[in-house]
């Protein structure tokens, strides 16, 4: 029984962020919000979300163990990913007004929060925003995008064994995925399920003629195959920009927007791979990362607005959960709870308020 429990505004303003859950905390970097300065280089923020106390802070700027020589920590940018290996977070890609796109890999110890650049070696993949990532043990898989140098969509897939910080070009099999920008790319299993994304009706180039695929297409790790899927009966609307996750096996679409249609989706999917193929709508929320403006009269690069709020899905409440709660819903005395209990309703009903992170080590980062 899935149940919403949290809803707490108060965080980071972003979209196009990339974010990876570590234990009970939740990091998340960069990302765009309108109205801030993204041509004066600077380096990216990161957040963290403490899933126990409900609350967000912030890590302090990178501090240069050198002076007048800039710390290894990238630039601000958005359209990029992240993905966790062990105590690792990888971030590849993405994109800043002035600096353009990046293809560098960095690398973020989530234990002692220091940021370094792997060496690497093999075809590195061209610098693009809008692309995906997605893990299987060591191997990071890289799909899709948009590439600053070619100017047009990519459906190339490299991997990045990170066991030898090696970058390999995938000579795939079968029908290729359409050339896309911000889909998504779940693993489930050894198969890597595509979904949505930008597209252009003519081909790889951008025509002003935009297509958002509704179709899952699946690649298969071990025999480096694009797979032949079934018709599914029930399909959701195409759209770019939403998240995906797997869970016991399962995929699961939340949100995205189409331009064609001018519309900005509250969805939730899920996809069953081992029933026929089908997708099954659940119900419709009330979160999107941005989402049009309530103010009217705006022109159309005003449309949207950036939020800051934060949802919970529980996929299995507690009776515990139930009962917090039906104590919130309504509003029933709270003054007989234990002292934790009433913790975690104020933690539950109390927006968040970005504070400053100590950093780990008391001591600047050393350049590497």
């Amino acid at each position: 029984m899935l149940r919403w429990t949290v809803h707490l505004e108060g965080g980071p303003r972003r979209v196009n962020h990339a974010a990876v859950a570590v234990g009970h905390r939740v990091y998340s970097f960069g990302g765009y919000c309108s109205g801030e300065d993204y041509e004066t280089l600077r380096q990216i923020d990161v957040h963290i979300f403490n899933a126990v106390s409900l609350r967000w802070t912030k890590l302090p700027p990178v501090k240069s163990a050198i002076r007048g020589q800039a710390p290894v920590v990238p630039y601000m940018r958005y359209g990029h990913s992240t993905v966790l290996i062990d105590d690792t977070v990888l971030l590849w890609g993405g994109r800043n007004d002035t600096e353009g796109a990046c293809n560098v890999l960095y690398a973020f110890d989530v234990n002692t929060h220091k940021w370094f650049t792997p060496r690497v070696s093999g075809t590195v993949p061209g610098a693009r925003d809008g692309h995906s990532a997605c893990v299987l043990g060591k191997i990071m898989y890289i799909f899709g995008g948009y590439e600053q140098q070619a100017d047009c969509f990519s459906n190339d897939i490299h991997k990045l064994d990170t066991s030898t910080m090696t970058w390999t070009l995938i000579c795939t099999k079968g029908n290729p995925a359409r050339w896309r920008d911000f889909h998504s790319a779940t693993m489930l299993g050894s198969h890597m399920y595509v979904f949505g994304g930008r597209a252009d009706r003519f081909g790889p180039f951008h025509s002003n003629n935009e297509i958002y695929c509704n179709r899952i297409r699946v690649f298969d790790t071990r025999t480096e195959a694009w797979l032949d899927c079934p018709p599914t009966p029930v399909l959701p609307e195409g759209r770019r920009s939403h998240s995906a996750f797997g869970y016991n096996g399962e995929l699961y679409i939340f949100g995205g927007y189409n331009a064609r249609l001018n519309r900005h989706f509250h969805d939730l999917w899920k996809f069953n791979p081992g029933k026929e193929h089908c997708f099954l709508s659940y119900f419709h929320l009330s979160f999107d990362p941005d989402s049009p403006s309530p103010e009217e009269g705006l022109g159309d690069e005003f449309d949207l607005i950036d939020h800051s709020d934060l949802h919970i899905l529980d996929f299995s409440p507690s009776l515990k959960t139930l009962c917090k709660l039906a104590v919130i819903q309504y509003n029933l005395d709270q003054s007989c709870l234990p002292h934790d209990i009433r913790w975690e309703l104020n933690a539950m009903t109390t927006n968040s308020n970005i504070s400053p992170s100590p950093s780990p080590f008391a001591y600047p980062v050393p350049l590497l």
